[in-house]
């Protein structure tokens, strides 16, 4: 890896021993001061598909199946909770973050019973990743157009890591677990090993 390719993590290394050490971090708050005076901007919930399924086409037939409301709908759709886009490139990766209980020390199996990873199966779905890298201005089909960054106890569950990790498969650069939020080291290296390719 080159010195442009590691310039996040001596910019954060620069940061973090002047202002940051010790502290816990969110995801935005990390890549917003990262990306000061780079060719990078992270958004918060991006509105881009808050009304993507209201004018889904549906058949006669399906139409007269269903219930229609008095009151047309005006609002049914996806919401990342983040995007970062490369303003020279025009491409956009789109973000969900998965914070879940899980397995641990001191807690039984039952504590990884929640199913918020499982909720970010939608992305895989043939219409959304075709959205997405339509809006994302992604041609390449070999690879996702969403990067999935887990927090919390289910980044040291047994079972839901295994889990994820068989979903995601070769995937490596999709899907992140952030154990330690005080520590976003590894999610930057993560970052310009993975992601950055993908919006070049």
């Amino acid at each position: 890896m080159g010195s442009q390719d590691n310039r996040f993590r001596r910019k954060w290394q620069d940061y973090s021993g002047a202002q940051a050490a010790n502290a816990e971090h969110s995801f935005y708050e990390v890549f917003k001061k990262l990306f000061e005076d780079t060719e990078y901007e992270i958004e918060k919930h991006p509105k881009d598909f808050k009304t993507l399924y209201v004018d889904v086409p549906l058949t006669k037939q399906e139409l007269s199946e269903i219930y229609i409301p008095d009151t047309p709908i005006k609002r049914h759709g996806v919401s990342p909770d983040c995007l970062i886009r490369n303003v020279n490139t025009g491409k956009i990766i789109y973000i969900e973050l998965k914070r879940q209980d899980g397995w641990v020390e001191g807690k039984k199996r039952t504590a990884g019973r929640g199913n918020a990873h499982e909720r970010l199966c939608k992305y895989f779905t043939p219409g959304l990743l075709k959205t997405f890298r339509e809006r994302g201005g992604h041609t390449d089909t070999s690879y996702y157009p969403f990067w999935i960054v887990f927090q919390g106890d289910i980044t040291r569950d047994p079972c839901r890591v295994r889990e994820i990790t068989f979903w995601f498969q070769e995937h490596k650069a999709n899907y992140f677990f952030w154990r330690n939020i005080a520590d976003p080291m590894p999610l930057i290296s993560h970052f310009e090993t993975y992601i950055v390719p993908l919006l070049a």
